[in-house]
């Protein structure tokens, strides 16, 4: 579930004594879930253990958070791939592949690269490091090196018409300006650099660089162009605090913008020898601002290489019936998360959560204030008994978020493909990536189908379906199903999810208060968070099933062993059954110009 940022209501005050998880020394936590589950075989059957075997493989701590961009993406997705050419589900994505690779690109500097301070090579690496960042940056040839004042001063900053042409040479940010590894802000994949924070007034530089990689280590020198993260084809088009940022929209001024996005100033980080040497001096130590130094040369090679860290994991199960197997059922989840952050104690941040979540229960669900967050206190006594070391967690696994519904969905691919009789349409299984990157895959999967558009009768997205009980979410428990859109588009698909349901041993208790404003913190526009936001706005009809947000919600604390497996496995039989009532049935018809939603639905 893609993340929207709100204004949070105030809390009013409320006593609750601070509880903390029940960490046991069984072999089996409070849900009755192992810490480690093995890789095991599965088999046609939907239940407990199938799921138990997946979701602990795809939000394992090997997997690195699956963040489009990053290469747990490509293990993700790799898991998948495997898993439905196994089954015998044919290939689905371009060129006979299951990958659909969206335009995501790695950018960095080529060993080839040099920096040359008055004709002496700098040591790359060593000496010097360039920052890539979204376009090839302008030409450097012998140009005047001045120093520029403290980075992050605007105070002690030169002119614009003292930058222009110039290398710019910027004194490290001081300690409390220093937010980022190596004294700066932002920077993709932690590795920094100016570009974060580029003055407007050096934007007709020819390079800026600061001195900052005194006390780095080589490995960590060496990072700062290596890329971690790829990110989407195209770039170059400035950003919050870059050139222009907050530019007087005249002619030239619109111009000069526009220049430094398409060829920006190289951004140069220099150990403080490196930078005394372009001055003749032994540091930089005792500059004034204005300073003019010696010339500086740099030929940097600039590539730009297509990556697999970003896919969309599309595999076919053929329909039975003749005509009707060129029709489509599109079953999807995203296959992506959140990555990985700083090390926090996997257990007080699970103790912290669960009482965060309860406060917010009791509290008609509105969000924490700062205040209220700041009186939780967790009690680690009893989870020192059991764990009497922090065990330091950094990954943001997301097994409730997407791992139960990409895990459900390639469930619902094997109960299928290994089903002795096999619907009449087709099933068109799609794993989409970068959905919280904002539902980056589905756009980019209907903009370029591997399938016709239209003929795709509905599509059904599972999103979030393990968890939903009485202490996450009001209303939860074993029963609950939260349905989003579904009559909302098309009343013959909502009418076809109903009487799916109403055929099981057990019904779920279907709730649709998500397709109505509602007032709960993180709870707004549910509807559009997701992927079958991209197909509706196509003219699918959509049907969105998930169990609701909870306190480990974009947490490292989203751990497969706080799944409700029984719960999940109902869910995840209930949507196969969908499925083949919808490639069986007669397609669904999209309502009119109004929602067809009754104001009172009783599963």
């Amino acid at each position: 579930m893609r993340l929207v940022r709100t204004v949070r209501p105030a809390l009013a005050a409320v006593v609750l004594l601070p509880t903390v998880l029940a960490a046991q020394a069984a072999s089996v936590n409070r849900y009755g879930n192992p810490a480690r589950v093995a890789p095991a075989p599965t088999k046609a059957a939907i239940d407990v253990r199938d799921l138990q075997v997946r979701l602990y493989q795809f939000a394992d701590d090997s997997m690195m958070g699956r963040q489009v961009g990053r290469v747990g993406n490509k293990k993700g997705t790799d898991y998948i791939a495997a898993e439905v050419k196994r089954l015998g589900l044919l290939p689905g994505g371009p060129n006979g592949s299951y990958f659909q690779v969206l335009p995501y690109h790695v950018r960095k500097y080529t060993e080839h690269s040099q920096v040359a301070a008055q004709g002496n090579p700098l040591r790359w690496n060593e000496d010097v490091v360039a920052v890539p960042g979204a376009a090839a940056p302008r030409a450097v040839r012998d140009a005047e090196a001045v120093f520029g004042g403290t980075m992050g001063d605007e105070a002690s900053y030169i002119t614009e018409a003292q930058a222009a042409g110039k290398v710019v040479v910027l004194a490290k940010a001081a300690p409390a300006q220093a937010v980022g590894p190596g004294g700066f802000a932002g920077g993709a994949g932690g590795r920094g650099g100016p570009g974060a924070q580029v003055p407007a007034r050096f934007a007709g530089a020819a390079a800026i660089a600061v001195v900052d990689l005194d006390g780095l280590t080589a490995a960590q020198k060496k990072a700062i162009n290596e890329p971690t993260v790829a990110t989407m084809a195209g770039g170059g088009r400035g950003g919050r605090g870059g050139p222009g940022a907050n530019a007087a929209v005249d002619s030239l001024t619109l111009l000069k913008a526009q220049l430094a996005a398409t060829q920006p100033p190289a951004y140069l980080r220099l150990t403080n020898a490196a930078a005394g040497a372009l001055f003749g001096r032994s540091g930089i130590e005792g500059l004034t601002a204005g300073a003019k130094g010696g010339t500086v040369t740099a030929s940097l090679e600039f590539v730009e290489l297509p990556t697999d860290w970003a896919r969309n994991v599309v595999a076919i199960l053929p329909g039975s019936d003749p005509k009707l197997k060129h029709q489509y059922v599109a079953v999807g989840a995203h296959n992506d998360h959140v990555g990985f952050n700083t090390p926090v104690d996997k257990d007080s941040i699970k103790a912290f959560n669960d009482i965060a979540i309860r406060m917010q229960i009791a509290n008609d669900m509105k969000g924490l204030t700062p205040d209220m967050r700041a009186s939780i206190k967790v009690n680690m006594d009893s989870i020192r008994k059991v764990h009497p070391k922090p065990r330091l967690d950094s990954i943001n696994n997301g097994a409730d978020d997407d791992g139960s519904g990409s895990m459900g969905v390639l469930e619902i691919a094997e109960a299928l493909a290994k089903a002795p009789v096999k619907p009449k349409r087709s099933i068109l299984f799609v794993w989409h990536t970068g959905e919280e990157g904002g539902l980056v895959g589905s756009a980019y999967y209907v903009a370029n189908p591997t399938v016709p558009i239209d003929s795709i009768v509905a599509q059904l997205n599972v999103d979030m379906i393990g968890r939903g009980r009485a202490e996450d979410l009001p209303g939860g428990g074993p029963d609950f199903l939260g349905v989003v859109g579904s009559y909302f588009d098309s009343k013959d698909l909502g009418d076809q999810v109903k009487a799916a349901n109403t055929k099981q041993v057990k019904p779920l208790a279907l709730d649709y208060k998500f397709d109505d404003p509602i007032s709960w913190a993180n709870y707004n526009n549910i509807y559009g968070r997701s992927d079958h936001f991209n197909y509706a706005r196509q003219g699918i009809p959509i049907a969105f099933f998930f169990t609701g947000l909870h306190g480990d919600y974009h947490q490292r604390s989203d751990e497969p062993e706080f799944i409700d497996y029984p719960h999940y496995a109902r869910i995840t039989n209930f949507i196969r059954d969908l499925t083949v009532d919808v490639a069986n049935g007669p397609r669904p018809r999209l309502n009119g110009t109004k929602p067809a939603k009754p104001k009172v639905i009783v599963p």
